[in-house]
């Protein structure tokens, strides 16, 4: 078995940032499209848009980005137990980088065929994503051992990948289509996929060395003495409890949270003033916002949380702290509304836009890479990417339920949709701190030591015994 290249960056193991890479350019990709899907499908087809109304251009957005975090429990399942993670991102990369050019090809030349083709192009983007997402944030987590204290580290390192890449793409590619059109965004996005495919393609073996490359079902077949597969023990049934209902929270967070690509993506076109002198700053560039605010907040709650030491909350408590500034987020977005006072040809501050999204990106961090991590932690090694993809299976439901909300205000009203989501976030915030004990009780250990009760099932000497 090859062992993967030797010595560190940062304290990390150099795999990390080669994962991080890849990762950097395929959100890149993502965000890019993502940025312009619901603009584009709303733009008059005399602009090169699709010309579709706003409640339709929402719900697809919704079913789209549903699908794109539902397919990654079948593809999980299928790096899991036939292809490993390596090939499964290899090809899932493949396939976007086709789903992007695919969209970015000129209605010109298909003129009685633009609906096939940007369908195709979807079905595309939504396979190859089941087959990418879940496989690359697993690797994250095989290049620790258990029990090592960087792994919350690097996911927070790894996120800023995430995030760099939507940085830069909200610029690039909503530049891109102010000045050439929206086919020029999708080019963008595919050139973005490309250079994450390259990389993996090339890199992968110098700096991962074997891990990815062995179905995961066959690596803990393995492992175990009796080379046979186990039932699952009382422990692992409830670590993945907590996997469950903690992403049933998710769902909430999500779908809040989410609204950013479509009905704020819209509210930014329409009811808000862009204007900074005679510059009219394109709406695509404020979906950079929330990576901007990852990117420079990130290591400020990391140290945050160091510094806080044995009174750092537990995963369940960050949560619900993520939900809390999600409802803050849209108190902002309320603010926005009333501001308009009923009139829709009232322009409103960017302002408001800025500290929704501020609020929004920090209840993120408290909330999306502890959930990586999180997953890494307590999924059962042969349920790993499979358990990874369920994490996403949340993000599908959450995705699909924000576009199914936003595609109401013509019938509600943005006031009704910000506020009702607002309050919301709040009752889970609530919940949800109600049940943490619990929750960090069924890790069995994962976060802390273990309680009295654990221990005493365990025949083990409780922590403060020791």
């Amino acid at each position: 078995m090859q062992t993967p290249s030797q010595g560190t960056f940062l304290g990390h193991p150099k795999g990390l940032f080669l994962l991080f890479s890849t990762e950097l350019w395929e959100r890149f990709s993502y965000y890019g499209m993502r940025a312009v899907l619901v603009l584009y499908l709303t733009a008059q087809t005399t602009n090169g848009g699709l010309g579709w109304n706003e409640a339709d251009a929402l719900r697809l957005y919704g079913i789209y980005t549903g699908l794109v975090y539902i397919t990654p429990l079948i593809g999980g399942w299928l790096a899991d137990t036939f292809l490993g993670q390596r090939r499964a991102i290899l090809i899932g990369a493949t396939l976007m980088a086709a789903g992007q050019f695919t969209l970015a090809l000129p209605h010109s030349l298909f003129p009685d065929q633009v609906f096939t083709v940007f369908y195709s192009g979807l079905a595309l983007l939504i396979i190859g994503n089941g087959l990418f997402k879940p496989n690359i944030s697993t690797m994250v987590g095989d290049l620790y051992e258990e029990g090592d204290h960087r792994r919350d580290g690097a996911f927070t390192i790894f996120y800023m990948g995430i995030n760099l890449g939507s940085l830069l793409t909200g610029v690039i590619c909503g530049a891109a289509a102010n000045a050439f059109g929206w086919q020029a965004a999708f080019v963008g996005a595919g050139i973005g996929m490309l250079i994450s495919l390259l990389l993996q393609a090339t890199m992968a073996q110098r700096f991962l060395g074997d891990i990815g490359r062995v179905p995961a079902a066959k690596r803990a077949v393995e492992k175990s003495l009796n080379k046979q597969k186990n039932p699952l023990t009382k422990q692992e049934r409830d670590r993945i409890k907590v996997i469950l209902v903690l992403g049933l929270f998710t769902i909430i967070f999500w779908a809040g949270f989410e609204q950013a690509g479509g009905l704020m993506n819209l509210y930014t076109q329409e009811y808000t003033d862009r204007m900074i002198g005679s510059f009219e700053v394109p709406a695509a560039w404020f979906q950079s916002l929330n990576p901007f605010f990852i990117i420079t907040l990130a290591p400020i709650i990391a140290t945050v949380w160091v510094k806080l030491g044995q009174r750092e909350p537990n995963s369940p408590v960050k949560f619900a702290m993520g939900l809390l500034f999600l409802a803050i987020g849209f108190l902002f977005m309320v603010g926005a509304v009333l501001q308009q006072g009923g009139d829709s040809a009232v322009k409103t501050s960017m302002f408001w836009l800025i500290g929704a999204y501020l609020f929004h990106t920090l209840g993120e961090l408290c909330l999306s890479p502890i959930g990586l991590s999180m997953v890494t932690k307590l999924a059962p090694l042969r349920l790993a990417s499979l358990m990874m993809g369920a994490w996403f299976g949340f993000n599908a439901l959450a995705n699909y339920i924000a576009g199914f909300v936003g595609s109401f205000v013509g019938e509600s009203g943005p006031l009704a949709i910000f506020g009702g989501i607002a309050v919301a976030a709040t009752i889970s915030a609530t919940l949800l701190l109600l049940m943490a004990n619990r929750l960090v009780y069924w890790m069995h250990g994962a976060e802390g030591p273990a309680t009295h009760q654990e221990a005493a099932e365990q025949g083990k000497p409780h922590a403060s015994t020791i």
